[in-house]
Formats: C-alpha cells, sequence, structure tokens
C-alpha cells in the first residue's frame, strides 16, 4: 500500500470512528433540566395575574391581605404596564406612575407586586408573552394561580386569561422555557369573579369572607388615584381638591358594594363553606371558579390552600 492510499484509508476510518461517535452522542438522554424547588416553610404560594395595575387588586386584594396576614407568600402580577390608562398622561411617565401606586397599595395588602414592561392595550397570546407567563409562574413556586377569565370585555383582560390557561400545563414540561426550573405539580388554576354570561356564566366554587380586611383592600385600591380618583383613561379629570375627595370617597364606597355584592349573590356557597350561622352573616366576599385545565382540588385540598373557613 502506497503512501496516498495509506492517507486515505485513515481519513476514511477517521470519519467513520466521527459518525460512530455523533450516533453514540445522539442516543444518549438529553440532561434534564432542573425542578424548581418549592420552599418547605408549610406556607400556600400563590400569584395573580390581572392585566393592568389594578386588577389584582380589585379582584384578589381581599383574599390576598388574608393570606399575607397568616404569613403566606402573595405575588400579585400585572401583565400589562398601564401605559395608557389615564386622560392626561401617558407613556413612560404613567407607567411609572401606576407602578408607584401599585407598589404602594400591595405593601398596604402584604403582597409582593411584578409589572411586566408589556403596553396597556397591546397584550397578545404569543408565545413570547407565553413563556413569561410560565416563567413567572415557577419562580413563585406556585400552588395557586388566579386569573380573569378569557371571555371579558376588554382585550388585555381575555388575553391574560389566555396566556395563563396556555401556561397551565406548560409549567410542568421541563424542556420549555427549560433555564427556568419547572414544577412538578400542576397548581390549581381559578378564575376570578365576573358578571359576563356568554359564552358560559362564572360559576363560584370558591367564595372567601373578606370582612375583616375589606378596610385594607378599599384603602389600597383608593390608593391608585390614576384610575380610581382621576378617571382613568376615560376622565373627567376632577377640577379641584374639594372633587378629588368626593371621588376618593366614592369610590371607597363602590368597592365596598362590589363585595358585599359577592357575598350576596353567592350567599349559597358562602352557607356550603362556612356553616348557615356564619355564612348567613358575612358581608363581604371575593370568588373564584376552578379552571380545569389546572389541577383539580377536592374539598379537603381547597380548606388547605384557602385556610379561611371553619374546620369541619
Amino acid at each position: 500500500m502506497n503512501r496516498l492510499s495509506r492517507s486515505i484509508l485513515g481519513t476514511v476510518v477517521g470519519l467513520a470512528w466521527a459518525a460512530v461517535a455523533v450516533v453514540a452522542l445522539a442516543a444518549e438522554p438529553a440532561k434534564a433540566p432542573p425542578e424548581a424547588q418549592r420552599p418547605s416553610d408549610g406556607k400556600v404560594r400563590v400569584i395573580v395575574f390581572g392585566a393592568h395595575p389594578d386588577d389584582c387588586e380589585i379582584r384578589a386584594g381581599g383574599v390576598g391581605a388574608l393570606w399575607a396576614a397568616q404569613g403566606h407568600h402573595v405575588q400579585f402580577v400585572s401583565t400589562t404596564n398601564g401605559d395608557i390608562g389615564h386622560s392626561r398622561i401617558y407613556g413612560a411617565e404613567l407607567a411609572a406612575r401606576r407602578k408607584a401606586e401599585a407598589l404602594a397599595a400591595d405593601k398596604h395588602l402584604g403582597v409582593a407586586t411584578k409589572i411586566l414592561d408589556i403596553h396597556d392595550g397591546e397584550l397578545e397570546p404569543t408565545l413570547e408573552y407565553r413563556r413569561q407567563i410560565t416563567r413567572a409562574i415557577r419562580q413563585w413556586a406556585a400552588d395557586v394561580v388566579i386569573a380573569h377569565r378569557p371571555n371579558d370585555y376588554h382585550p388585555d383582560h381575555r388575553y391574560t386569561g389566555v396566556l395563563v390557561q396556555d401556561s397551565a400545563y406548560m409549567v410542568t414540561v421541563p424542556f420549555f422555557c427549560p433555564e427556568t426550573p419547572y414544577l412538578r405539580g400542576n397548581p390549581v388554576f381559578l378564575y376570578s369573579e365576573d358578571g359576563f354570561e356568554r359564552p358560559n356564566p362564572f360559576r363560584p366554587d370558591i367564595v372567601v369572607a373578606i370582612d375583616e380586611v375589606i378596610d385594607r383592600k378599599v384603602e389600597a385600591l383608593v390608593m391608585m388615584e390614576s384610575q380610581f380618583v382621576e378617571g382613568g383613561a376615560n376622565g373627567p379629570y376632577p377640577k379641584d381638591d374639594a372633587e378629588r375627595k368626593v371621588r376618593a370617597e366614592r369610590a371607597a364606597r363602590g368597592f365596598r358594594a362590589r363585595s358585599e355584592n359577592t357575598a350576596n349573590r353567592f350567599r349559597a356557597k358562602l352557607i356550603e363553606l362556612y356553616g348557615e350561622e356564619q355564612g348567613k352573616e358575612i358581608r363581604y366576599a371575593e370568588a373564584f371558579e376552578i379552571c380545569e385545565y389546572g389541577r383539580r382540588p377536592n374539598a379537603e385540598e381547597i380548606r388547605r390552600l384557602f385556610p379561611f373557613f371553619p374546620k369541619k
């Protein structure tokens, strides 16, 4: 065998071994991404998604304050920055103001705050936004996830509901957003209350009395002056300090009435959960519906996750 033949043979053998090595590496299973480690403090971990910096506080401010008062971990997440929700200011100036309002209100409630940098009115059910929601749920290591229902008047509300629904299974899939440790068990996903009837009405699976924190909830909401004193996106803007005071008082009465209406609307469920005597006396409440896409809690688990109901 001459020198040229030996060189060709050596090249062929080398390529063959390289091919074998590639096949062997391809046959090896990929290393699984890390699993999220839930803290072992025995506390419930709750993440609430609202479309704008005020939606979480309106729909779950009371139950958030109740959880927080017992040492459980609650985070309110706004999926947009609220930068067009005012009749006089907009953009970065308004986004900064609404963030400051949300931080102050949430501190008053005892919950953590997260605001995604997505323009108000521009939320869409995209893959990138699904990844953001999935990462947020995993990073909080949530046991309970609350969001809007997907049938709602506002597109940001609807798509917040859709994005959270679309994350309900993906939070457990290791190779989706593999850089963020995945959840071994699926959280319980819940919808917050609304009054829309089509295509299906809200169903109250869990109704929580918030009488002991109603003052705190209302105070937190009135702190969001850009929305509830200055009129938000549709105005009109108050003409003087006297009118600002009147509007703040009117907003407080309105939020109390809203929570009172929830208690009256779902009185039968309150009696079922709290017993007849206590259930009839409850004045203020917040209500939630179990989403079929997450874990299906039984009555015992509901009482563990919502440790506010009397022991049976």
